[in-house]
Parts: C-alpha cells; structure tokens; sequence
C-alpha cells in the first residue's frame, strides 16, 4: 500500500471513529433508536465470533443479544481508547465465556500455569489460514474445520478467530480478550499449531496436496 492510499485509510478511520462519537453522544443525550444504527455494522461479526466460539446457533444469538443489551447499559463507560467495534467485541466475548463456563460446569483458567507470556516462538504455521481458496468452497473440508476449531481450548480459539478469522490486529485481539499483547501471540501461535496437528491427520486420505501444504508449512518451507 503505497503513502496515498495509508494516509487516505487512516483519514477515513479517524472520521468514522468520529462519526460513531458523535452518534453515542446524541444516544447518551436521548435518541435511544440510534443505538441499532451504531451497531449494525458490527452484527455479523460479533455473531461469527460468538458462534465461533459456542459451535451453536442458539447459544450465540443469545451471547450477542445479552451482549447488545449489556453494551447499551454501559455506553456511557466508552471512553474511546479503544475502537468501538473492539469494545463491541470483548463485551460479546465475555458473554460466549460465561456460556461456555456454564455448560462445562467450571470456571475456564484463561491463565494456565503453563501458558506464560514469555512462552512464545513465531509459529512455523503462522498462515495456517491461507488454506487455497478452492479447497475452502469444499463443504467437507468447511466441515473439518470446524471440528477442528471445536477441539482446541476455548481461549486459543478465541483469538484464532479474532486474527484469523476477523482479520483484528494482534493490539485489537489482546483488547478485545482482555489480555497482554505477548499472551495473545502465546494464544495464536497455539492455536495455529493445534489446527495443523488436528487438520492433517483428518485430510490425509482424501485431500494430499493440502497436506502436504501443512507439512511444508510445519517444516518452515
């Protein structure tokens, strides 16, 4: 992206977050109704995410619903040092928490003894996710994806979808997880490595230049 187009895409940035100011301000002072406006935009994404994280449709609707209602409550406490979308995000994700700590019947360790922030190496699967777009149009592969996604812990998928999937910067993901930026890139570099090691085995019969791909990846070629 050449000095143009930068500075033509943080201007526009800089005039959203000011737009979507200016829209809280006049909720706060009364216009109730804007609220669905401001947050419109981010719907899909904090449903994505919440089913993501929860593998159900029903559990994600009522996370992100639970979660509206919970971000209009507090928008007064918006202090804009973060993106609002950012803030949107980490409200949503600590709703999918609490579903998920319910339905496992214990309180989730986001914090292990054995996930420290120092404990990190750049992964030699870092773009576990450019899997060839033909192959991602394959409904069986979607599908083992997905398993996939549902057997790593709940807080390394969690940032897997909020870098890989949502596309938010290593700053935006640790904002919205609630957690340093080192640990968000112990988290990532975990959950990429357990992806590659659930995703070969599964595609190996059927799917060999895939795998073949992943062992490349994991080999650091």
């Amino acid at each position: 992206m050449d000095q143009q187009s930068v500075q033509q895409t943080t201007s526009s940035a800089a005039e959203h977050t000011a737009y979507e100011a200016a829209v809280i301000v006049r909720i706060l002072g009364g216009e109730r109704e804007l609220f669905h406006e401001l947050i419109r935009p981010y719907e899909r994404g904090l449903y994505l995410a919440a089913y993501g994280m929860l593998q159900q449709q029903e559990d994600a609707e009522d996370a992100v619903q639970e979660a509206v209602i919970k971000a209009f409550k507090a928008l007064a406490s918006f202090r804009g040092e973060s993106k609002f979308s950012t803030w949107l995000m980490s409200i949503t994700l600590n709703e999918a928490r609490g579903k998920l700590r319910k339905h496992a019947g214990e309180q989730l360790d986001f914090l292990s003894d054995n996930e420290e922030e120092g404990d990190y190496t750049p992964s030699v699967l870092a773009d576990w996710r450019y899997i060839p777009s033909e192959e991602l149009e394959r409904q069986e592969l979607r599908r083992q994806l997905q398993q996939a996604m549902a057997q790593i812990a709940p807080e390394h998928r969690e940032m897997l979808i909020l870098r890989d999937v949502r596309g938010l910067s290593t700053v935006e993901a640790a904002e919205a997880a609630g957690c340093s930026e080192a640990l968000a890139k112990v988290r990532l570099h975990r959950a990429r490595m357990a992806m590659q090691k659930l995703l070969a085995p599964q595609l190996a019969p059927k799917q060999k230049g895939l795998v073949g791909w992943l062992n490349r990846k994991a080999g650091g070629r």
